[in-house]
């Protein structure tokens, strides 16, 4: 049993988030108004901007307060934006971000109409008294002639041009005749069903052009798809492109387009004549080249050759799809995940026993977290059972969290398959999830069973399987801060204890079969225990009079354990490495908590009151099973400061000196001798180190020190 939560992030970092994605629409010139509606907007930093252009012919441009309808140096300037319609925006539009909170004053600067000087002003941050809006408005009417930056391009900002793919199922770019400045940005949107866009010479269409732009082929099944393929305007020479699929001719049956070309002689419509009589369509055989290819909001900077394949992402087919070793993940996971598979493991001529053991379990871990993370991230989604409970930020992190946990399952599959080892068989999944209090228990309940695992595994394998110790143990900071997150999500600190506890691999084997997995098929990870200990039920739970901290924990005592050890129980406390304490257990199956203990902690019902965490396996009862304890007091600092991050690090710091070389032998097995000898500094830098991982995840979200703070007590 573990401590109640919060389906909400800690208020500081929710703000942070919100605050930071707002974005703001401002017309310009609806309805035949010369007008910014609003003409007026408080932004907080981070803010964006967005401007929608209507007829006829307008611009956005920054001056000084001082002298308006004149561009300020070095301020933004949108470039003028034709439009024939009214009421429907232009495909352009223009977004700046406000960096501070210093008064922006804009102006359009057609002087076609003087729209400057008869009131088409607009402020960001405009004061209340002396420098007002309304006081830039006044000077603007008797401002000299507009003027705007002599080169007329775009500058401060992002100009961006929208074009639609196939939009309704018509084989047409929507605008296909476009006409836009240098440095714009044309986002090419994808539609049903499965489109490209190439570009091509004027006299050679549906065939690419050398060293040319090419988005690959994407297929999907919905619009908005979330899609998009970005090229920016060199200069104002003409661009031809095309969409190159082959089913239905698209090319040649007039999907075509162009950015800039002439109005006589090499015409899009000459150009679409040429493209009836091309050849079969062509592509490269490599994409995305000469733009940039993003996927609801992943950067995808490799397809798996000129295709996107969407059934390669975050769904519970990854988990028993495990690819043969020597291929990569597929590039929605690559990028997903910010990378894939190392360039080489440095596979030694053989495997031990012990080490093939070791990642049978850790596969069969990762298939487990893999069923829990994919599981949340769909629910979370939009559309999902849980969507909106978080911003898109934090479900974006959770799709990154698993990817990089199937990135991490090929460390064991590549391995277990390259030395020709048995693979694990997969099972049925039951990760509780009837809500999302739930579903982050389970989640994080993983990731700290698997972390324990890692330490225990790296510390085994050190003087037998050297090659394994940099596989396994740069994964650790990885899974540190994905518990970061998800503590973060529960309202608790994202590290409170200064190390990670180390579980031993049989513990972790049975409390995973007996809570998340049934019916399972093929090898089962050999761990040297015949079946899985009975579970361990938390009852009750006492704290410690007025305060959050946990004094006392109730087991619920089958019938016969304690007729079956007359000598007597206790809890074991597995909590930050090196720290393990016993406690006895009363009748009522009631243990006092050591008043030592930080955050979430391991208890293993035994019949033993003293021993080592690996001497546990021999004396267990039942269990183990996890229990959230207390967070570090907090310290009086309302943000973090440079004392509390030393005060952090200090725990950490005796992981690393005076290790010398016998560290390096323990962690790349130069001297099994060594490495057995100092097997306590493999397991001490690992859990160390990934309280530093955790750490790192706060100090880049900028949160409060309600987030991080000093412990109370020294820890371990």
């Amino acid at each position: 049993m573990r401590g109640s939560s919060l389906a909400f992030l800690p208020l500081s970092l929710l703000l942070t988030i919100s605050e930071a994605s707002k974005n703001y629409v401002v017309t310009v010139g609806k309805d035949s108004q010369l007008k910014f509606n609003p003409e007026t907007l408080t932004a907080a930093v981070g803010d964006t901007i967005t401007y929608q252009f209507f007829a006829k012919n307008h611009a956005v441009a920054q001056s000084s307060f001082d002298e308006p309808c004149q561009p300020l140096a070095g301020g933004v300037f949108s470039g003028f934006t034709p439009n024939p319609s009214t009421d429907t925006p232009s495909p352009t539009t223009f977004t700046i971000t406000v960096n501070n909170t210093t008064p922006i004053w804009i102006y359009c600067p057609q002087t076609n109409g003087d729209h400057c000087q008869k009131g088409m002003v607009h402020a960001i941050n405009a004061p209340s008294s002396g420098k007002t809006f309304d006081a830039y408005k006044s000077k603007a009417a008797t401002a000299p002639t507009s003027k705007s930056p002599a080169d007329g391009l775009p500058i401060g900002g992002l100009r961006l041009l929208t074009v639609e793919l196939a939009l309704g199922g018509n084989l047409t770019f929507t605008p296909n005749n476009i006409t836009e400045l240098p440095r714009t940005v044309v986002q090419f949107n994808f539609n049903p069903k499965n489109h490209s866009v190439v570009q091509s010479s004027f006299p050679d269409p549906c065939h690419p052009l050398d060293k040319g732009f090419t988005s690959g082929f994407i297929p999907t099944a919905v619009s908005p798809s979330g899609a998009h393929f970005d090229i920016v305007i060199p200069d104002t020479k003409p661009i031809w492109f095309y969409c190159a699929q082959t089913t239905g001719n698209h090319c040649q049956s007039g999907m075509v387009g162009s950015i800039n070309a002439p109005t006589t002689g090499n015409t899009l419509e000459a150009f679409q004549e040429l493209a009836k009589k091309a050849s079969t369509s062509t592509i490269p055989p490599q994409a995305p080249l000469g733009g940039v290819l993003s996927v609801n909001g992943t950067i995808i900077t490799s397809l798996d050759g000129n295709v996107f394949k969407p059934d390669s992402g975050l769904d519970p087919g990854a988990i028993t799809d495990v690819p043969p070793p020597g291929s990569n993940m597929s590039s929605y996971i690559w990028n997903t995940a910010g990378g894939g598979q190392p360039d080489s493991y440095n596979w030694a001529t053989g495997i031990s026993d012990n080490a093939t053991s070791s990642l049978q379990l850790l596969e069969f871990l990762d298939n487990i977290l893999l069923a829990a993370l994919i599981d949340g991230h769909t629910k979370l989604s939009a559309g999902g059972q849980w969507a909106g409970v978080y911003p898109a930020t934090i479900v974006d992190t959770i799709g990154t969290l698993s990817a990089q946990a199937l990135v991490h399952r090929a460390t064991a599959t590549d391995s277990l398959q390259h030395y020709g080892k048995a693979l694990t068989g997969t099972c049925s999944y039951t990760i509780p999830s009837a809500n999302v209090d739930e579903w982050l228990e389970s989640a994080l309940t993983i990731l700290l069973l698997e972390i324990g695992v890692l330490i225990d595994v790296v510390a085994v394998t050190a003087s037998t399987d050297a090659w394994l110790v940099p596989a396994l143990a740069t994964e650790l900071g990885a899974k540190s801060r994905m518990t970061a997150v998800v503590n973060l999500m529960q309202n608790h600190m994202a590290a409170a204890a200064p190390r990670e506890a180390l579980v031993p691999s049989q513990l972790a084997w049975s409390y995973a079969s007996q809570h998340w997995t049934s019916s399972c098929q093929g090898q089962s990870p050999s761990v040297g225990v015949d079946k899985a200990w009975p579970e361990l039920e938390v009852v009750g739970v006492s704290n410690l009079g007025s305060t959050s901290r946990v004094g006392s924990v109730t087991f619920k005592l089958e019938g016969d354990w304690s007729k079956n050890n007359p000598g007597g129980l206790w809890i074991a406390w597995i909590a930050a490495w090196g720290t393990l304490r016993f406690t006895p257990v009363a009748a009522d199956g009631s243990a006092p908590v050591p008043g030592e203990l930080f955050g979430h902690v391991w208890a293993v019902l035994v019949n033993k009151g003293e021993g080592k965490v690996r001497d546990l396996v021999g004396i267990t009862v039942a269990g183990p099973e996890l229990v959230w304890v207390s967070q570090p007091r907090l310290g009086h600092q309302s943000r973090v400061v440079l004392a509390d991050i030393v005060s952090l690090l200090i725990p950490v710091a005796p992981s690393f000196p005076n290790c010398g070389e016998n560290k390096k032998n323990a962690l790349y097995g130069q001297s099994k001798t060594a490495a057995s000898r100092h097997e306590f500094h493999v397991m001490d830098v690992a859990a160390a180190s990934l309280s530093t991982a955790r750490l790192a995840v706060v100090l880049s979200s900028n949160t409060t020190s309600q987030l991080v703070s000093r412990p109370a007590t020294p820890q371990a």
